[in-house]
């Protein structure tokens, strides 16, 4: 499969962390999707359709989609592996089986209690990312977190990792703060199924400019 990560037509097409959409023409590294959108006449109708949130690589076999397309499922991409993750997506079983495995592994890990299937995982991943309609936020201790997880701050989106925190932006993170800069606790984006998923020992993709 062939997306590009482009944006040349002005499409709602990239995802920020909180889960909004918005037209840049900055590149990201996944693309996914959350159902159809669009209406008829190919315009943005709702957030999402359905519980099935998945993350994909741009290539696989050789594929190519035509975008943008009323009564198909409407392309989204997203700047790396832990934007996908903060929105509510997690890794695509058939063009990222092997990162969706150690998804599940780690997720039977954080969730003992619960299944690992993969539509069991979208449905407590459904419940854990939305509230009202709207993305569901949870306060913790900063230092409690894992890398990989995003959190607001600073009017901002800010990704954990390692020692610092960076700051998130459509074409990549572009500034650094060291943990201690931030209060001790804080507003998590990513949800918290994910947040115990990734303390579990997931390692998700992160964008170059990160390291």
């Amino acid at each position: 499969m062939t997306s590009r990560a482009g944006n040349a037509s002005g499409r709602a097409n990239r995802v920020a962390p909180d889960g909004s959409t918005h037209a840049v023409a900055d590149r990201g590294l996944f693309w996914g999707n959350r159902g159809q959108l669009l209406d008829a006449r190919g315009e943005p109708a709702r957030h999402h359709r359905g519980r099935l949130w998945i993350c994909c690589v741009l290539e696989f076999h050789g594929r190519h989609r035509t975008q943008w397309q009323p009564g198909r499922l409407t392309e989204l991409y997203f700047l790396d592996e832990p934007t996908a993750l903060a929105a509510g997506h997690r890794p695509c079983g058939a063009c990222r089986h092997h990162d969706y495995v150690r998804f599940r592994d780690a997720w039977a890990r954080a969730h003992p209690d619960d299944e690992s299937r993969a539509g069991a995982i979208d449905r407590h991943l459904h419940a854990d990312r939305l509230l009202d309609g709207r993305q569901r936020t949870h306060d913790v201790e900063l230092s409690s977190l894992p890398d990989g997880v995003l959190v607001a701050h600073d009017a901002g989106s800010w990704l954990v990792r390692g020692g610092s925190l960076h700051r998130w932006g459509h074409g990549g993170y572009d500034e650094a703060r060291a943990r201690s800069a931030f209060p001790g606790v804080v507003t998590v984006l990513t949800p918290r199924a994910t947040v115990a998923t990734l303390r579990a020992g997931y390692e998700p993709t992160h964008h170059p400019t990160a390291d």
